[in-house]
């Protein structure tokens, strides 16, 4: 069979190393294989199979430390989730039975109790079998938390492949953004930066491992896993087994382009994760460690964890070229090293440099200030319907008067810039229903957010005063009091803070403990996210796209603005439902396409005249290398993805979702409306940006009128110097 493409060079910047215990692991995982029923008689494997797939090779390069025990786990793990992936592509795929493969995943999580005293189901196939021998075998070593994180990444993966399956049904080839996202989950590599807690010895401490740093070096390292094996496994997946979950197809059908240019432009992706795990280890876990006063065994934790997912990527790559399931023709030259002697593949100072070298440059090159002339606007074609509040005019007379009272407008804003921002109409599209009061308010928290969103950069941002922002941002965070809301009054020292604390206190004062908690964690989040926009900007880097389009979610305020549509919902529908991947995956589309709403409107505004590097257009020109008219296309067309995703989840997953949920009347019907509001949300948007004066050419050049933002001539502003100095140092 001719090949589909040729292999590129891949990024492999750390050599592979081999465990000893190489030898001990095979005969150990053929064993126990057999003794689980994997083998002889599963209608899956037969010995051959197992010893040419060759896991223990895979684990002995990913796990090259640990010793012969903790090998032989390891690989029996990664032997029970080979055998899973082939079993359920025999039994369930080829078979397309969702209702038979619903029922076996449901049965899985009993073997992997949280109570070790817990007792499981008698096994009644090899799969059962294997997890819960496994299960026992490992849980002592490892603590509770360890636990709960690593059964979680499991159910994942193996509840996952209902969305694969899915796919295959329908046909359908996911969109880039939704591929990723899915891909980590039923591709399984947060699962293994799971083992490599075990087989390193360096559990990762609680109080960080949910942390920003953590989850990007755990998210960069599965995509890079993902890709990587993608580029391997087009052969088998595509051609021959019917599979529409790999990355090179989901790229060759987004881009429209070659099957060689998609695996080219995924091999990019892959690099620019790598990438992106190497700058997250070296800026950011650092600063992380010292937040969090974390004693020297736990920073000695963390760096046996981060060096352990690098020898998982270069070990990874290296039995990639070697296993028989992979398409690696004329991959490994030379004298065989299958015992341990390292040749040159793992190790080719020539994918240093090349399109590597390339794409970093771009990165961190990008020359500030160019003319770009008026933003490019695609012709939108969003079939929701707008529906503006009748309270719109009085809500923006308000929200003004109390932005004025706040002092929001003595320095960087003032009452004339703020009435051609409008807020209140992004609000009354936002929520066309809501009282007077409740306009008022979301249009005062909208004014707060946007207000923040200049803030930052012109105080923080130009001066690389990274240590002001993060003080600045505990100050904003110590106002938002969980047990008493109006105390943060108290503690406010300027403009922001009396704001942020006037805004917590009317809007937390009224809720629950559990709705207070969540909006709490929505701002924590959209703060936090300021300083990593802050944070590449000291670097002048501009980010790497998927780490930006999950970022953007934040920095853009859509999980501040979407709860307050959530909450209205919450006497009907139970929690659990939206912690659901469908409904997550709803929201992420719709944040998505929102954001890059904006992104598309403020190019002119961001690029030209602030200098910026946080925006989706200038992400996608650096990444391929493009125009500008090129990645406004691709931003587009990246738009309609998303867009077309919501379609299919609110068409196909919806309906099982009311049936997972046993939804009532009463409760389809919120969740309904609930769907109505993510419409109105996106129409709102979308409005806003065509009707604000923020983002057209003649309103964002200072001296055309009104200017976006009253600057001094040069470098800092002088009204933003007098910001500044209001801060509490």
């Amino acid at each position: 069979m001719p090949l589909p493409f040729v292999m590129p060079d891949f990024y492999v910047p750390y050599p592979a190393r081999l465990n000893p215990h190489l030898e001990t692991a095979r005969t150990h995982t053929r064993d126990w294989a057999r003794a689980m029923g994997m083998l002889e008689g599963s209608g899956v494997w037969e010995e051959h199979d197992l010893e040419s797939h060759d896991y223990a090779l895979l684990c002995s390069y990913t796990h090259p430390d640990c010793d012969a025990e903790a090998l032989d786990l390891v690989t029996d793990w990664y032997t029970w989730v080979f055998f899973f992936d082939d079993h359920f592509l025999e039994v369930f795929k080829r078979t397309q039975d969702r209702a038979g493969s619903k029922a076996y995943l449901d049965r899985l999580p009993m073997f992997m109790p949280a109570d070790p005293a817990t007792g499981m189901p008698e096994p009644t196939n090899p799969v059962e079998a294997g997890l819960a021998d496994l299960w026992r075998r490992t849980i002592p070593s490892m603590s509770d938390a360890w636990r709960v994180r690593f059964a979680e990444a499991t159910e994942h993966l193996l509840y996952e492949s209902l969305w694969e399956l899915d796919n295959i049904n329908d046909g359908r080839i996911a969109n880039p953004v939704e591929y990723i996202e899915m891909r980590r989950k039923v591709g399984g590599a947060p699962w293994s930066a799971g083992l490599v807690e075990y087989a390193a010895g360096a559990e990762v401490p609680d109080q960080v491992a949910y942390s920003r740093p953590l989850r990007v070096l755990r998210d960069a390292f599965s995509d890079a896993v993902h890709l990587r094996n993608d580029l391997f496994s087009y052969q088998r997946e595509v051609e021959d087994e019917g599979e529409n979950s790999n990355g090179v197809l989901v790229l060759e059908k987004f881009l429209g382009c070659t099957t060689q240019e998609a695996a080219n432009a995924v091999n990019d992706l892959l690099t620019s994760r790598l990438q992106q795990f190497e700058n997250t280890a070296l800026t950011e876990v650092p600063l992380l460690a010292v937040e969090k006063g974390l004693g020297a065994e736990e920073c000695a934790a963390v760096a046996a964890y981060a060096k352990g997912l690098q020898d998982w990527q270069s070990g990874g790559h290296e039995w990639h070229m070697r296993s028989s399931r992979y398409m690696n023709e004329g991959m490994v030259g030379g004298p065989s090293r299958f015992e341990g002697v390292l040749g040159t593949s793992a190790l080719d100072i020539r994918t240093l440099f090349g399109r590597p070298a390339a794409s970093r440059l771009r990165a961190l090159t990008h020359r500030p200030h160019q003319h770009v002339g008026p933003s490019l606007l695609p012709e939108f074609d969003l079939p929701y319907p707008l529906t503006i509040s009748p309270h719109h005019q009085e809500a923006k007379r308000l929200s003004g008067d109390w932005a004025e009272r706040m002092g929001l407008l003595d320095d960087l804003w003032d009452r004339p810039l703020m009435d051609g921002f409008d807020l209140a109409l992004c609000s009354a599209g936002l929520d066309p229903d809501a009282t007077l009061e409740e306009l008022e308010l979301s249009a005062e928290w909208l004014t707060w957010g946007t207000y923040g969103d200049d803030y930052y950069p012109s105080v923080f941002g130009r001066s690389r005063d990274l240590m002001g922002a993060k003080r600045q941002t505990e100050r904003f965070k110590a106002c938002l009091s969980l047990a008493d809301p109006a105390s943060g009054a108290a503690l406010a020292v300027n403009p922001m803070e009396r704001s942020l604390a006037d805004l917590w206190a009317r809007t937390a004062g009224p809720m629950g403990p559990e709705a207070r908690a969540q909006l709490r964690y929505a701002l924590d989040v959209m703060l936090d996210s300021w300083l990593w926009e802050l944070h590449n900007q000291a670097q002048h880097r501009v980010p790497d796209p998927v780490d930006y389009i999950e970022m953007r979610r934040s920095t853009f305020g859509s999980e501040l603005t979407l709860l307050m549509c959530k909450l209205r919902q919450t006497a009907v529908l139970p929690p659990e439902l939206y912690r659901s991947g469908t409904v997550r995956a709803l929201e992420n589309a719709v944040m998505d396409y929102g954001a890059l709403i904006n992104d598309l409107f403020s190019y002119q505004k961001e690029i030209e005249v602030e200098g910026e590097v946080h925006n989706g257009v200038l992400v996608l020109q650096k990444f391929f290398d493009c125009d500008y008219p090129t990645a406004v296309a691709m931003v587009h067309d990246l738009m309609q993805g998303r867009l077309r995703q919501y379609e299919h989840l609110k068409e196909r997953e919806v309906p099982l979702l009311y049936e997972a949920f046993a939804l009532d009347s009463a409760g389809r019907k919120a969740f309904d409306a609930y769907l109505r509001e993510l419409e109105d949300w996106l129409a709102g948007i979308l409005n806003w940006h065509r009707k604000v004066r923020r983002y057209a050419a003649e309103d964002v050049r200072a001296g055309s009128g009104t200017p976006l933002l009253r600057r001094g001539p040069i470098g800092l502003g002088t009204s933003a110097a007098r910001v500044a100095e209001l801060l509490v140092r």
